[in-house]
């Protein structure tokens, strides 16, 4: 799942960076407003943490931006502004959670596992093909009723292939969800986690569209 971090101060953003990677996420980083902004335009974020005080554009400007496009994206101030006025203010332009500074990493890795949740709690939250069934809160997969075993990386993909399970996702789009800007993407990395995926669910339910993507496929009887 991708998240985009906006914070200036770039130490503590280093530290929110190397923390949620190892919890799995894909992290692009922006240290001005208006590159957040910029982000947003161009990217679908499954969660925003903003800094309120950010150069160019301030965290509130980068979140009325975002709710007049994406309504249920979730937004989670870090900020030092620790008053209730401020408080209630972030929360009611739209923020969903509000974090004052200084925090505890845990702490906000539970934050974001918790909006995560709640944008998830849906009866789709469960996405299925043929005999597979994709948990995509408890991030766990099963064929014929078995659990199967995946990385952070396959889980992703089989999530965005499962995602539109009809629909050709584009090599780049699979790139997109797993790496963040900056990222060293060997060449073939694509289909060696395809490959991997095929030997776990089966060599057929993922089909390849020469020079377009992949997308699922219905085996054969």
């Amino acid at each position: 799942m991708r998240i985009l971090l906006a914070e200036d101060d770039q130490s503590q953003a280093e530290s929110i960076q190397t923390w949620l990677e190892m919890d799995g996420y894909v992290i692009d980083w922006v240290e001005r407003g208006d590159h957040a902004i910029l982000a947003i335009e161009q990217h679908q974020y499954d969660c925003v943490l903003l800094d309120r005080g950010l150069p160019h554009a301030t965290g509130d400007d980068i979140l009325k931006s975002l709710r007049s496009t994406q309504k249920d994206t979730p937004v989670i101030f870090i900020t030092a502004r620790d008053s209730i006025d401020d408080r209630v203010e972030g929360l009611d332009l739209g923020a969903n959670d509000y974090l004052v500074k200084p925090f505890s990493l845990e702490e906000l890795s539970a934050r974001v596992r918790a909006q995560l949740r709640l944008k998830q709690q849906t009866p789709n939250h469960i996405l299925k093909w043929q005999d597979l069934s994709l948990d995509t809160q408890a991030k766990a997969l099963n064929k014929a009723g078995q659990p199967i075993d995946l990385t952070a990386k396959e889980f992703q993909i089989l999530y965005k292939l499962m995602q539109q399970p009809e629909h050709v996702i584009t090599r780049e789009q699979l790139e997109e969800s797993l790496y963040a800007w900056g990222d060293e993407i060997e060449s073939n990395a694509i289909e060696v986690f395809i490959y991997q995926l095929r030997k776990k669910i089966g060599s057929q339910m993922i089909k390849t569209i020469r020079g377009l993507g992949y997308r699922m496929h219905k085996p054969e009887a």
